[in-house]
Parts: C-alpha cells; structure tokens; sequence
C-alpha cells in the first residue's frame, strides 16, 4: 500500500464523521449526528441512545469520495447524510471537506455494501443515493448490481415505506437494467430520463438542484457517452424472488461483455 494511502487511513482513524464497521448503530444515527453536531470527540457509541430519527437520513451507497453526501449535505441543512463506501482513501476525501466545512450533518462508513443491513434501523432511512457505481457489465455479475433485487432486498430492510432510491450513472445498461428491475416488480417511477443534462430535461418541471451535484468519476465521462442516465423510484413493492429468472432472461438479451474496469483504462488512456 502506497504511503499516501497510508496517511489517509490514519486520518480517517481519528475523524469523528467515519465509522469503520460500526457495531450497534441501528436506531442510534439520530443521536449519533447530535453529538456530531455539538463537536464531541471520542463519541462513545455504545452509549448513543436509540431513537427515532428527527431530521431525514439520507444514504450514498458506493460513495467513492462522498461528493453527494457532502454536496447534499450543503444544501439541506435539515437532513442527515451518510456515504458508505469500502474505500478508506476515497472516504478521506469527502470527510475531509466535511470537517474543513463545519458539515456536522454528513458522516461516512466504512464497510461492504453487502452488510449494509447491519448499521440501519427498520425504516431508519428515508433515502439511497447510487452514484455512478460499477455497472457489473457482464452477464454473469448481474448479482452485484446495486440495483438488482438482491440488493434492493436489502435496502427493504431499512428503507421506509415508499422510500425512495437514486440511482446516477454513465451506463445506458446499467440505467436499462434499472428501468426492467422497476417495470418487472411493478415499483413506482418517479422521473426517469436518459438525457438528464438536457435543455429539455434541464428546463422541465422535474428538474431539481440537486441533480447537478457531479462525482469525480461523472467527470471522467468513463462510458464516453457524454449522457448521464438518472432514475428515481419508489421501493414501493415485495420483490417476489420467483420473478429473479424471468429478469435474468430478460436482460440476456441486451447482455454486453466489456467490463467496467476495461471501459476506465480505456477512459484514462484517451484522457493521456
């Protein structure tokens, strides 16, 4: 591991906005943001008192640097915003401009997104955030796609009722994937568009502020596809399990084979 990797994992040690694998914190988010917000240091979490949550929680899954938690986090100072992401180096950074800027409403996780279920409360969080996460091109790891049943299963757990999932990415598969999950479990859209930077989209009456916040790898364009696809829907709906093999055939038939990973070096290469 490099020595600046090094330095931020120290760091992040020390900030009182990153938990790493937090135990017992389900229910205990509201009063762990008091303490955030009258500068406690060494928060005790075994002692934070469960309760219900008095502000909105807000959670960025696969939050790479924590652009969205923090961006959020400026404009709506009556919400709480978490990033989770297993990147301590990438967390660094969004933590760092939080704590530079007096966000005593945004904090990160470090975890696995798959043990998600392990830090959140029954109906504790009222919205998910999915910005431009890996779109697992190939066939076979459409499982670990953040929007996949499997997933969102999982957000059920925690999620109010009617809560609400984002998802932002440059991946006009992973935004159609998306769109099929919602059509096939009969979910609510809300706005679905694949232009969202669009005068049209942009001058319409669902266009929101905060659609504008940009990630560092919404920058890199990774897909060249100069479009950013945005979906918003109501996990509204069971996800009968038996319909998982009927969305499986479905997507065979837009299968693409080149990886996300192939697609960045690609990216960076035409950057160079």
């Amino acid at each position: 591991m490099g020595q600046k990797k090094l330095i931020k994992f120290a760091a992040i040690k020390e900030y009182e906005n990153v938990l790493e694998y937090p135990q017992g914190m389900p229910g205990k988010w509201n009063a762990f943001f008091q303490e955030l917000e009258k500068e406690t240091t060494n928060i005790a979490l075994d002692n934070l008192a469960i309760a219900q949550p008095s502000k909105p929680l807000v959670l960025e899954l696969a939050c790479g640097r924590g652009e969205y938690a923090v961006g959020l986090g400026r404009k709506y100072a009556n919400q709480n915003f978490i990033g989770l992401d297993l990147k301590g180096n990438r967390i660094w950074k969004g933590a760092s401009i939080a704590n530079r800027d007096g966000l005593k409403n945004v904090a990160f996780i470090r975890t696995q997104i798959d043990q998600v279920t392990q830090y959140f409360a029954k109906d504790e969080v009222n919205e998910i955030w999915i910005t431009f996460p890996d779109p697992q091109l190939r066939l076979s790891k459409a499982k670990k796609r953040l929007t996949h049943p499997k997933f969102l299963r999982l957000y059920q757990q925690f999620l109010q009722p009617n809560g609400i999932v984002h998802l932002k990415t440059d991946s006009p598969n992973l935004f159609l994937f998306t769109k099929t999950v919602v059509e096939l479990y009969g979910l609510t859209t809300i706005t679905a568009t694949d232009n969202l930077y669009s005068t049209e989209f942009m001058q319409s009456d669902k266009w929101e502020d905060r659609y504008a916040i940009k990630t560092y790898y919404e920058g890199l364009n990774i897909a060249s596809s100069n479009r950013i696809h945005y979906i918003q829907f109501k996990l509204d709906k069971e996800l009968p399990i038996e319909l998982d093999e009927k969305l499986k055939e479905i997507i065979a038939e837009f299968e693409v084979t080149e990886t996300h990973e192939s697609l960045a070096r690609n990216g960076k290469q035409a950057m160079e």
